[in-house]
């Protein structure tokens, strides 16, 4: 994984961010809010240098997309090596544990078949079947490719109880239906969103996904 820093470094509260594939910062631009905020993406392996975080009062996760699964098997990781992180809460949005899932995700053939016909052509329209605001941003079409298909390889997650989880109604990346499947077990956890894949827009607050 790569981590980026999203505005200054000046709060007492951090919030870890696992983007989605391929959109890194831009899925998030114009978000405001009284924390730092550190993205974590690019799934092709979940190894990544944290800087230090015992400063933090609080340390919140939210979860976008692929990086639903993706903070999951980190979480688990953490825990398997013995350090465990102190979470205040935990959010899931617009993905599930199954990333390539006929039921409970994107069916596996989709993905395979967006990795091997990917081309700047095909992840602007990608960027628009998501709600991206403005243009895609630039991409190396290679290390996307290996990274949907490292997805793939990887499989579902652990079980992780995210204290919410966000299912917007448009999106048409991974289904609405596949995502009220995917967390069944956990309803009363689910609210919904009417946005598109991307749900975030300019000048919202952290906060409100944090609810």
């Amino acid at each position: 994984m790569k981590g980026q820093w999203l505005g200054p470094r000046k709060h007492r509260d951090l919030l870890l961010v696992f983007g989605g594939w391929a959109l890194g910062a831009a899925a998030f631009a114009g978000m405001v809010g009284q924390t730092d905020v550190l993205l974590l993406d690019d799934y092709q392996d979940l190894t990544v240098d944290l800087p230090p975080l015992e400063g933090y009062a609080h340390i919140d996760l939210v979860a976008y997309s692929f990086g639903v699964a993706g903070a999951a098997h980190w979480l688990a990781g953490q825990k398997l090596v013995g350090r465990g992180l102190r979470l205040r809460r935990s959010v899931a949005i617009a993905g599930t544990l199954t990333p390539a899932s006929v039921t409970s995700g994107i069916p596996p053939e989709r993905v395979r078949a967006t990795a091997e016909g990917l081309t700047a052509t095909t992840f602007a329209t990608f960027c628009r079947r998501a709600g991206l605001a403005g243009p895609a941003p630039q991409l190396d079409l290679e290390a996307a490719r290996a990274e949907l298909l490292a997805v793939m390889a990887r499989g579902p997650a652990p079980a992780y109880a995210f204290d919410r989880i966000w299912i917007p109604r448009r999106d048409r990346i991974v289904p609405p239906q596949a995502q009220e499947y995917a967390w069944h077990s956990r309803a009363a956890a689910v609210r919904f969103v009417d946005a598109p894949h991307v749900p975030f827009r300019a000048g919202q607050d952290w906060q409100d996904w944090l609810q």
